[in-house]
């Protein structure tokens, strides 16, 4: 009995390994497509099952949590991770490391930089200043 489970597990292994290889290019497309802003892609980093939301939108610089749940939330609908019970709720836990996949995860302080350059009072000053010279042409 022992070496018919041996020779099961043999070929679960094998399937195992061609089943990533097939679908291993699929899945890094779909990462690429869906993680389209270094913000989203070190949000899908963090997300380990280790960290909550509050964390993760700290260590990125995310003004919301909201943005973040909403981003797994889209995810869990699309397979890229699983909701994993936690006390008090369920959190995301991704099912795909971005490095193992040769997708660059961008380091934290870069983000946060890019987060204070999108902010809405840049934006706003932005917008002041096209309209200010826009009235002395």
């Amino acid at each position: 009995m022992n070496a018919q489970n041996d020779e099961q597990t043999r070929l679960l292994r094998e399937i195992l390994k061609w089943i990533r290889f097939a679908g291993m290019k699929e899945v890094k497309n779909t990462l690429v497509g869906i993680l389209d802003a270094d913000q989203k892609r070190l949000v899908y980093h963090l997300s380990d099952g280790t960290r909550g939301i509050v964390e993760i939108a700290k260590l990125v610089g995310i003004g919301s949590t909201r943005t973040v749940f909403d981003m797994w939330q889209a995810w869990l609908k699309v397979g890229l991770g699983e909701s994993i019970p936690v006390k008090g709720g369920s959190r995301f836990k991704r099912s795909f490391d971005l490095e193992d996949l040769g997708i660059e995860v961008p380091p934290m302080k870069e983000i946060k930089k890019e987060e204070a350059a999108q902010s809405p009072i840049p934006e706003k000053t932005e917008v002041s200043k096209q309209t200010t010279e826009g009235s002395h042409a």
